[in-house]
C-alpha cells in the first residue's frame, strides 16, 4: 500500500534536496524550516549503523547525556527500601517504593512512569517484573546504569531529569534518539547532537567492519527527513 502525504509534508519536502548530503548546521535549520505542525515537535536523529544486530557483541545500549535535556518531562520511579525510598522522593523521584509499587506493576499493570531505577537489593524482587518492564524498556539494567547504590540514587535521578538518555539499535541495526525540541535554539540542538554523535563513536563494538555510521537522517515529528553527511556528523 502507497503512503499518502499530506499537502503541508508535501510541501515542505519540496525545501529538501533528496540528493544531496546536508551539513548538522544545515539540516538543523532546515528541519525547523519544514517543520509544519502547531505544537513543540520533537527533533530525533535516525543513525543507520555498520553492525550486525544478530551477534550480541555488536549490540549497542547506552546512555547520553545531552546537555540541554530532551524538553520532555521525565517521570521517575524508583525501587528501593529503607532511607532509599525518602531519600529518592527528596530528589524529586515521582514514585518510590518495593512490595507495593512492584504488586501495582504487577496486578493493576501501572506504568505511568518513563524510566525505572532500582538499588541492587531490590532486583531479586524486581526480576519477576522483567516480562512486564522488559518489552517496554523500562527494566532496570546496569547497562542503562539504572540500577545504582542508594548512595548514587540522587545523583542518578538528577541525571535522567537532566538529560541523561537511553538508546539502543533495533533489530535492523538503527538507533533512534530524540535530541530536543524545535523550540530549542539551533546552537541546542546542535550541542545535543554532537553529544550524541560523540557517544556512538565512543560505543562502537569491537567486532564491527567496514563504515560503522553508515547514515544519519535528521527529522522532526512528521516532518520530512533530512540526510546529513556521515563524515560531517561525526566530526562535531
Amino acid at each position: 500500500m502507497t503512503r499518502k502525504h499530506g499537502k503541508k509534508h508535501l510541501e515542505a519536502l519540496k525545501k529538501v534536496d533528496q540528493n544531496r548530503l546536508y551539513t548538522p548546521q544545515e539540516a538543523i535549520d532546515l528541519v525547523r524550516e519544514t517543520s509544519y505542525v502547531k505544537f513543540d515537535a520533537t527533533i530525533e536523529v535516525h543513525l543507520r549503523l555498520g553492525i550486525d544486530p544478530r551477534h550480541a557483541d555488536q549490540n549497542i545500549r547506552t546512555t547520553v547525556a545531552l546537555p540541554h535535556g530532551t524538553g520532555k518531562s521525565v517521570r521517575v520511579l524508583v525501587f528501593a527500601q529503607g532511607e532509599a525510598v525518602q531519600a529518592a522522593l527528596d530528589a524529586s523521584a515521582d514514585f518510590a517504593g518495593n512490595d507495593e509499587l512492584i504488586a501495582r506493576i504487577d496486578k493493576e499493570n501501572f506504568f505511568d512512569f518513563d524510566i525505572a531505577i532500582a538499588t541492587p537489593d531490590m532486583m531479586g524482587k524486581v526480576g519477576r517484573l522483567g516480562r512486564k518492564l522488559g518489552p517496554r524498556g523500562l527494566m532496570p539494567n546496569p547497562k542503562s546504569g539504572t540500577i545504582v547504590s542508594p548512595d548514587n540514587l540522587s545523583q542518578t535521578i538528577r541525571e535522567v531529569r537532566g538529560g541523561r538518555v537511553e538508546f539502543r539499535n533495533d533489530r535492523t541495526g538503527l538507533l533512534h534518539v530524540a535530541i530536543g525540541k524545535l523550540s530549542f535554539t539551533p546552537e541546542q540542538v546542535y550541542q545535543n547532537m554532537a553529544a550524541l554523535m560523540d557517544t556512538v563513536k565512543t560505543a562502537k563494538p569491537s567486532g564491527a567492519k567496514g563504515t560503522y555510521v553508515k547514515s544519519v537522517t535528521l527529522t522532526s515529528t512528521m516532518g520530512p527527513g533530512i540526510a546529513i553527511n556521515p563524515i560531517d556528523a561525526q566530526a562535531m
